[in-house]
């Protein structure tokens, strides 16, 4: 970090340079409970303040209202931030827990159009795949992203959740310059297959919550009491019962070398996943989630921390001690599937 600004990367061998750290906009109105609009608007701005330029969104978060309400900060900065959204997911009104996934091309178009029109931006930076419709061939989809590339409507393209052959096939068909996908001290799925097979192609890992959606940092201990009604998590199998009180007892290794350190236990947990760049040799740029200035400031300090071997010893165990699968339905992670 240089005067109190972090460090640079690039995703992948084609995409943008970005800060080491990106930040995950989707709580802002989406997902876990209510939130300030000012303070997640001063949140982006002490981001940016930071070096942090990769700010994540999707078309499915609060149904298009993400995006919406991230478009003025985007056009008032629009060339220092690179802006990262998704499209294939979606979410009936009428059934808040069911997903919709397609990635058939005419959905596609239509997707990318209403995105860049509630975003208020000519071009997207970084346009993901969300999630993988298994019905519509992966060259089909990536086909359809590229042209996208090639009218000038997007810059770079990203695949959210996908395997480590789903990548390969993509790549195939276009430069892929991320892959988007759960990795954390409690989810390491990925390292089996996808982190390699990304490493090979030259692609960016960008993992999404990196803190265990708010469990890794110790605030966490029971979804009755600390979850309000409309918070997704507690319809996640580690944040329920018996599950949510054995992964709290994960956490004592964490505050053992957050103890060392003098730093909280989401610092070093992200500080474990930026140091996954120098374990498995590829750009790994976290995006971390959060609606407080504080926090973006505490999140940014991680990537200066660097943890010993032994420290990285002692955190090892921890994800396959874990109760709980990432979703009550797997199919919707790469996991899942491989």
């Amino acid at each position: 970090m240089t005067d109190g600004r972090i460090a640079t990367a690039r995703l992948g061998t084609t995409g943008p340079e970005v800060g080491v750290q990106g930040l995950g906009c989707m709580g802002m109105s989406f997902a876990y409970g209510p939130a300030d609009a000012k303070e997640s608007r001063a949140t982006l701005e002490r981001a940016l303040e930071l070096g942090v330029t990769l700010f994540d969104t999707a078309d499915a978060y609060g149904r298009g209202e993400n995006e919406k309400f991230l478009s003025p900060f985007f056009r008032v900065n629009r060339d220092a931030v690179v802006i990262a959204t998704k499209f294939a997911l979606s979410i009936p009104p009428d059934e808040p827990t069911r997903r919709i996934i397609r990635n058939d091309p005419p959905y596609i178009r239509q997707a990318v159009e209403a995105s860049l029109k509630r975003l208020d931006v000519d071009v997207i930076d970084l346009y993901y795949m969300h999630r993988r419709d298994v019905n519509v061939p992966i060259e089909e989809t990536v086909g359809t992203m590229a042209d996208l590339v090639r009218e000038g409507k997007v810059k770079h393209l990203g695949l959210s959740e996908v395997t480590a052959g789903e990548l390969r096939a993509a790549q195939a068909v276009h430069p892929i310059a991320a892959v988007q996908s759960e990795w954390s001290l409690f989810s390491r799925d990925i390292e089996a297959n996808v982190v390699p097979a990304a490493r090979e192609l030259g692609v960016a890992l960008v993992p999404y919550s990196p803190l265990g959606r708010g469990f890794l940092t110790g605030s966490f201990t029971n979804a009755d009491k600390d979850l309000t009604a409309d918070d997704v998590r507690r319809q996640q199998p580690r944040f329920t019962g018996e599950n949510a009180a054995a992964n709290v007892a994960l956490l004592e290794p964490v505050r053992t070398v957050a103890e060392a350190h003098g730093a909280s236990l989401g610092q070093i947990a992200l500080a474990w996943v930026q140091q996954q760049e120098s374990v498995h040799g590829l750009p790994v740029v976290p995006i971390p989630g959060t609606r407080k200035p504080t926090r973006v400031a505490e999140n940014a300090r991680a990537a200066t921390i660097e943890l010993t071997k032994d420290e990285l010893a002692l955190l090892e165990p921890i994800a396959e001690q874990v109760a709980g699968d990432r979703y009550a339905d797997m199919t919707f992670a790469s996991a899942g599937r491989e």
